[in-house]
């Protein structure tokens, strides 16, 4: 189904200049529902300017924080609940299932707390029963449509104790209990079952909460915690970081084109999409990194790449586009949680792939690109299914693409980047945005 706006991607020769990337989504969340949570007032700073940002305070003023911008300047001030959410009525998140589920752990801490999405074909069809299994686990009684929205919480505020929750599908359901388990009386004892993917993003979670002056105990391999109850978020200044996910796709569309450009603000942090640095080395571009911004140096072949994708999901579609460019073939593998995403992240990039000639195949956990460095024909409209990932990936080979692409329902890249088209074109790319 096609939405509002339609981005006409033009073949482009290279891209050039110097970009301030969007900040990071996954940070900007975490630091607004720590600061949330926290007594007395939090400032956030360069907080990332999106879909989920939005949906996230949305949530967040709905549990009784007060959220309002510092005139002339980018950040946002938090007056903190102090460990007390208010009882919110209905939360709509969205599309932004890791807000929604961060916001659903909160639902501990009230008597009731109910969520419901219009994204009936996104969100709506993405599980979120381990959660509210793990949450049953502490005594709150939860109703869905077979652990899908719309989901209702109650008999909160739950005392705490053990808990198991299962780290095959998503990373999101834990950090959901770590940020709910130190308001809670007694705490929680946390084990994680079935393994857990996208473990950077654990480390996000807890570098966050330690430094709101969290006390938690973590073993070495991210599968057991002990957070001590009764413990209070410390109100204080956050400053958050380049967007790695974000930057991967300018990135890809930078290797594929032989730009020279560079893209600030990217520090050595927990994100996992960092390794985006490493796999475009590996496939023959000319980078720098110096630890604050990466520089692409020109034109250099492209060769294909093995690439593990569990530690760095949100970069896999964008260099998908890279590999359909490149010399030979590259195989992307341990990606079956891109299953559960916006949409499934396996099947849905390879079919428009494979519409625009692309030799691509995938298994239950992989996808197989041979890449062809010449580009393709394109001349297509390509739709999105509602997922930005997907509208970034198409957009990039767009770029090499003859007769370029036209991308329907462009809008999405909003979710998490809202100036990607813009942002693009500051750097040479040729797109003509139609609403």
């Amino acid at each position: 189904m096609g939405g509002s706006m339609r981005a006409h991607i033009r073949y482009t020769e290279t891209l050039s200049g110097y970009l301030d990337p969007p900040s990071s989504k996954n940070y900007t969340t975490r630091y607004l529902l720590a600061a949330a949570l926290a007594p007395g007032e939090s400032i956030v700073h360069r907080p990332a300017s999106s879909d989920d940002a939005d949906a996230m305070i949305r949530g967040l003023r709905a549990y009784g924080a007060q959220i309002t911008p510092v005139p002339g300047e980018q950040a946002l001030r938090v007056r903190g609940v102090a460990g007390k959410p208010a009882c919110p009525g209905v939360i709509d998140p969205g599309n932004a299932g890791a807000v929604l589920r961060l916001l659903m752990g909160i639902g501990a801490l009230v008597p009731e707390a109910r969520f419901r999405s219009r994204f009936t074909e996104s969100l709506g069809q993405r599980p979120h029963g381990d959660l509210l299994s793990a949450l049953e686990q502490l005594g709150l009684q939860t109703e869905s449509v077979q652990g899908r929205l719309p989901v209702a919480l109650r008999g909160g505020p739950v005392p705490g104790g053990r808990v198991w929750v299962s780290g095959a599908s998503s990373s999101q359901f834990l950090s959901a209990l770590l940020f709910v388990a130190p308001l809670l009386q007694d705490g929680l004892d946390i084990e994680v079952r079935d393994g857990l993917v996208s473990r950077p993003l654990i480390r996000t979670t807890l570098e966050v909460m330690r430094q709101a002056g969290i006390d938690v105990e973590a073993a070495p391999e991210l599968l057991h915690f002990v957070v001590p109850g009764r413990q209070t978020y410390q109100a204080g200044e956050y400053w958050v970081n380049g967007d790695y996910p974000s930057s991967a796709a300018i990135l890809a569309a930078g290797a594929i084109t032989g730009a020279r450009i560079t893209v600030g603000r990217l520090f050595r942090d927990s994100q996992g999409e960092r390794a985006v640095i490493g796999a475009l080395e590996q496939m023959g571009a000319a980078i720098e990194y110096d630890g604050q911004q990466v520089r692409l140096l020109g034109p250099a072949p492209l060769r294909g790449i093995e690439f593990d994708g569990d530690t760095a999901t949100d970069m896999v579609l964008a260099m998908l586009a890279v590999a359909a460019l490149s010399h030979g073939q590259s195989r992307f593998y341990n990606i079956g949680n891109l299953r559960l995403k916006e949409c499934d992240r396996i099947s849905v990039p390879a079919q428009e792939l494979t519409r625009l000639g692309v030799d691509c195949t995938t298994g239950p956990d992989w996808i197989d690109i041979r890449g062809c460095p010449d580009g393709y024909a394109g001349g297509l409209e390509v739709p999105t299914h509602h997922d930005h990932r997907v509208a970034q990936m198409l957009s990039i080979v767009g770029l090499r693409c003859r007769r370029g692409l036209c991308v329907l329902d462009a809008e999405t890249v909003g979710k998490s980047y809202p100036c990607f088209y813009h942002d693009l074109r500051r750097l040479g790319a040729r797109i003509e945005l139609e609403q």
